[in-house]
């Protein structure tokens, strides 16, 4: 009886002295991985998350393993990598804050690589999430910036108004007005050809539409008026209609070339200089 309480009394120590052996292990690969990822080095820290994740059998550190690993893709700009271990760092939470973190990271990773849609989808399932009530700025905060990078300037402006964040609504509203009206340009330029390209501030371009324009339209008319029938209707249909119609489509596409060109320099400013929380 005495030998097998302490057979019993053994094993219960050698248990105990497993048990600590390995917290200790998980406690000191943990920190090997955190000093890696603060040292930039992220793709040696996937690899020591990675093995942290492996063996955790208790699943007591899956949650952060996954999201750090998922920081380290999205720093790396492996943007479909960091969303599927975002996910699993959800999968993996243990409270309603882990999740809304998990969440979060995920719609800032589809901004990023211009998953608008897929962001948007997220967000509004987290707007209408109970759970998340206490966030609703912050859910506001990250749908102005999916409306930047959609190009819905103006949409953003409101939004950030509406949370108090004035400065970044300002530099919306700001590149807003700096925008061309693509509609404008195009349409203007079938009243007028070249008036698209004038507007744009493309004079040159905009002399030539106009010039072959009415050099075309010139021979065009002089043809049906002495009667030249054929010449005239082949004259029209190769040189004319074709300069018209090339007329308002170069209109269209510089005002959306210039629109392009307003945008990146606005997102090259808040990635550079401009300090605030980014996507």
């Amino acid at each position: 009886m005495k030998l097998n309480f302490a057979n019993k009394l053994f094993f219960i120590i050698l248990v105990l002295q497993i048990r600590i052996l390995s917290q200790n292990y998980f406690i000191e690969q943990l920190q090997l991985a955190d000093s890696l990822f603060k040292a930039e080095n992220y793709f040696d820290a996937i690899t020591e998350y990675k093995r942290l994740v492996f063996f955790d059998s208790a699943y007591q550190f899956k949650y952060y393993a996954n999201f750090q690993i998922g920081l380290c893709y999205k720093y790396g700009a492996k943007y479909a990598e960091a969303i599927k271990y975002f996910v699993l760092a959800e999968v993996n939470s243990n409270d309603d804050e882990e999740i809304f973190k998990s969440k979060i990271q995920q719609v800032r990773t589809n901004i990023l690589r211009r998953s608008t849609l897929r962001a948007e989808k997220i967000l509004s399932e987290m707007e209408s999430d109970k759970r998340f009530n206490q966030h609703q700025n912050e859910i506001k905060y990250w749908r102005g910036w999916n409306f930047i990078f959609s190009d819905r300037w103006e949409d953003a402006h409101h939004l950030f108004s509406g949370i108090g964040e004035t400065n970044l609504a300002q530099i919306c509203l700001n590149t807003h007005d700096k925008f061309y009206s693509v509609d404008f340009a195009k349409y203007s330029s079938m009243i007028i050809p070249g008036f698209g390209q004038f507007y744009t501030k493309e004079y040159l371009s905009g002399l030539l539409s106009l010039g072959w324009n009415i050099f075309t339209g010139y021979l065009t008319i002089n043809a049906f008026n002495q009667e030249r029938i054929f010449d005239g209707i082949v004259t029209a249909n190769l040189l004319w209609f074709r300069f018209y119609r090339g007329n308002f489509q170069n209109a269209e596409k510089s005002a959306a070339e210039k629109n392009v060109i307003i945008s990146n320099e606005t997102l090259f400013y808040l990635q550079n200089e401009f300090e605030c929380t980014k996507p």
